[in-house]
């Protein structure tokens, strides 16, 4: 699968309604920390629209789907046990919780906007929290986690790196490397970091700042602004933000539930809904009611797709692209219409494509070819989003 995202936050904030909304899975959920204790894992969904409507063809995918000329390409997402302040310390589940989040490539953070659950994960009044302390506390988390990593030898590191003038982001990366931080995401820190050239001289506080932009670089947050619908208008304002999405996964939940009943027309990240059967009960349509007003009307949706694609397209940067082996039928050899999708960082060429879809295509490469255009494109043609490609290659 790859890339893999983290929905993370402190217990009873719904983060496991979130996992549930965004993959259609069923974690268990109840109103009490500590719910999640073993890690979730499931399937999410980027949307992102399908070439077939602009091809007017019909695609048969493989690795994805297609409903209605929108393409929803899969990721995998774990759900990670509740986190409260000092778990790098271990407290709580902590070593559990930063043990899960090692592979993953972003973090969406599950914050209660409503401000009803205190820093523990514990129920309290609407408003009495401050969610803005919640998102403090877990990028601290992460920051002092990533810093205990980095100073495990530090001094005999840095010294060694000295006496044999080499930089000390090759060193880092290594420490790093589980939890899935690159060199190039430590030399993006360092600079960021702006700290003194001699490394053999940085500070406690020094290295801290040095964690916190790996933290920045290598696992980036989106704010996940849950029960949007239940938190208080200037709390929601004052979060919200590029990497910040009112959201409601309760409400969502119910939406995607609705639809798959029938009652409901509505597709994940849709901005509104149709009520397909009026028979409904009072309560059903009083909850609908409830959740177009109170959120989708007012927030343009759920949130939970848009946190998704938000995740993938934004913080991460990376585009949709569709290779086949018929650049006329835009099919494979077996003549299925956009079979696949790949994600891919944006900046990736048409060899880093065809190694995606499989090694031999590397490096067999001959040439790639623009499937809308007809042109060829070489090794090192940079890629756009929504790209159809046929690689051709030595067999």
């Amino acid at each position: 699968m790859g890339m893999q995202i983290g929905i993370v936050g402190k217990p009873n904030v719904g983060k496991t309604t979130f996992f549930n909304a965004a993959t259609n899975a069923h974690g268990e959920t109840a109103s009490y920390p500590f719910t999640t204790i073993q890690a979730n894992k499931g399937i999410m969904y980027a949307r992102t629209p399908c070439p077939c409507r602009e091809l007017g063809a019909t695609c048969n995918p493989h690795n994805s789907e297609c409903r209605d000329g929108i393409r929803y390409v899969h990721i995998e997402a774990i759900d990670v046990a509740g986190l409260v302040p000092k778990a790098h310390e271990g407290r709580g589940l902590g070593n559990q919780f930063l043990d899960d989040l090692r592979q993953a490539s972003c973090l969406i953070h599950i914050i209660d906007a409503s401000g009803s659950t205190d820093a523990e994960g514990q129920m309290c009044p609407v408003g009495q929290h401050d969610p803005r302390q919640d998102v403090a506390f877990l990028e601290e988390e992460l920051d002092y986690w990533i810093l205990g990593i980095i100073k495990r030898d530090w001094e005999q590191v840095s010294r060694r790196c000295k006496l044999e003038d080499q930089k000390i982001s090759g060193p880092l990366a290594e420490r790093l490397t589980g939890l899935g931080i690159t060199e190039g995401d430590i030399n993006v820190a360092m600079r960021h970091a702006a700290l003194p050239e001699d490394f053999s001289t940085w500070t406690d506080a020094e290295l801290f700042t040095l964690a916190s932009h790996i933290r920045r670089a290598g696992k980036p947050i989106l704010l996940a602004l849950n029960k949007c619908d239940k938190a208080p208008d200037a709390m929601v304002q004052a979060m919200r933000g590029e990497h910040a999405i009112p959201t409601s996964a309760e409400c969502e939940l119910a939406l995607t539930h609705a639809a798959e009943k029938g009652l409901i027309d509505y597709k994940p990240g849709d901005d509104c809904f149709t009520v397909l059967d009026e028979d409904m009960s009072d309560k059903q349509l009083k909850g609908l009611e409830y959740i177009r007003t109170h959120v989708m009307e007012k927030y343009g949706g759920t949130g939970v797709q848009q946190c998704i694609n938000t995740a993938v397209f934004s913080l991460l940067n990376l585009i949709a692209v569709y290779p086949v082996e018929d650049e006329n039928h835009y099919a494979d050899k077996k003549g299925n219409v956009l079979p696949d999708v790949y994600l891919l960082p944006r900046g990736s060429t048409v060899l880093d494509l065809a190694y995606k879809v499989h090694t031999d295509l590397g490096e067999g490469f001959i040439r790639g070819v623009d499937a809308r255009t007809k042109r060829v494109v070489g090794a090192d043609h940079q890629l756009q989003h929504g790209d159809i490609i046929r690689i051709v290659a030595r067999t």
